[in-house]
């Protein structure tokens, strides 16, 4: 063999290049994304989401005024109608408020509020409710029927009960000068606090399927740790319908949140979310100004409607016996 040859056969092979297209391949060739690909309730929802948190998330570039920043507003551009109605004014395209508030600057900043404190209250739920299902369907036991009791009684209770008996207790609690400042830590504890029984029962039901398997045995035999076991081997297991149902209750996170706030013991009216904004425009309903209360009920409506049709579709496209 010439040494040509042999430098041609020693020459080191790139694996990156076939990884990334096999990755891709992969993706592309999956159930779920030709389900999606397919589905057009799926996609439209799926970029309604887009746009929706996109544009709050980018609301300090894209809103023409700071709706927290009361040197901003103006109270003699009180309650102006929206830009196609007669005495209406620039920028201020969907009308202001009865604090001069320009109404889509307040529905962006509520908006990437909600968002926030929907994907915190399900972030802490998940938290809660796996490590509980875990412990539970692992050890079994005294262990499980103190948890799944707790639970029980969790969910006897109306959730949105429970999310307010949790808010006003922690008001109570915390100094008047930090009432404002943490009233999204609040809701989000509150809501995450009434949310983390459903994720407790599914991780329970799989731990308890996956500690009977062989391989669960076998690590128990040569003296792996329980946290190692559960961690590594029966969550990855849970994570399928545990992900369906977040995102499902993500949707109810906010229309809580939403509840909460309209009740008024939500976000407070310096800090709006979408609640907020609507239970300010309600008491102006009949009064003629309809655009106060009309697009924050139609942005929260978008919003909540595109997260549900979500997860239908990937509830329906993970089932197996619906491939």
């Amino acid at each position: 063999m010439s040494t040509q040859q042999i430098s041609e056969v020693s020459k080191p092979v790139a694996p990156v290049k076939t990884a990334r297209r096999s990755m891709f391949s992969r993706m592309r060739d999956s159930a779920v994304w030709w389900s999606f690909t397919h589905s057009k309730a799926a996609m439209v929802s799926a970029a309604l989401l887009a746009i929706l948190v996109l544009t709050a998330v980018f609301a300090p570039l894209i809103a023409p005024q700071n709706p927290y920043d009361g040197a901003q507003l103006d109270m003699w551009k009180a309650e102006l109608p929206p830009i196609w109605e007669a005495g209406s004014e620039w920028p201020y395209l969907l009308g202001t408020d009865t604090q001069g508030r320009d109404m889509l600057s307040a529905i962006l900043y509520g908006t990437r509020i909600s968002i926030i404190i929907g994907v915190g209250s399900v972030a802490l739920s998940l938290l809660i409710g796996m490590s509980a299902g875990l412990i539970s369907g692992y050890f079994g036991g005294f262990i499980d029927n103190l948890l799944m009791r707790f639970g029980d009684i969790t969910l006897s209770l109306p959730t949105i009960l429970v999310a307010i008996l949790v808010s006003a207790v922690i008001r109570q609690m915390l100094p008047l000068s930090l009432r404002e400042i943490g009233a999204s830590a609040v809701l989000i504890f509150a809501i995450a606090l009434s949310a983390w029984v459903q994720y407790a029962r599914t991780a329970r039901a799989q731990a308890i399927v996956e500690a009977g398997k062989d391989y669960v045995q076998a690590a128990r035999l040569i003296g792996v740790p329980a946290r190692r076991i559960m961690v590594k081997h029966i969550l990855p297991n849970t994570l399928t319908p545990i992900l369906v149902a977040a995102t499902l209750n993500f949707g109810m996170a906010i229309l809580t949140e939403a509840t909460l706030s309209f009740l008024g013991i939500g976000m407070p009216p310096s800090q709006p979310s979408l609640g907020t904004l609507i239970r300010i425009g309600n008491q102006y309903l009949f009064s003629g100004s309809w655009w106060i209360v009309l697009f924050p009920v139609v942005q929260l409506c978008l919003l909540v409607v595109s997260v549900n049709v979500l997860g239908d579709w990937l509830r329906d496209a993970l089932n197996p016996k619906l491939r």
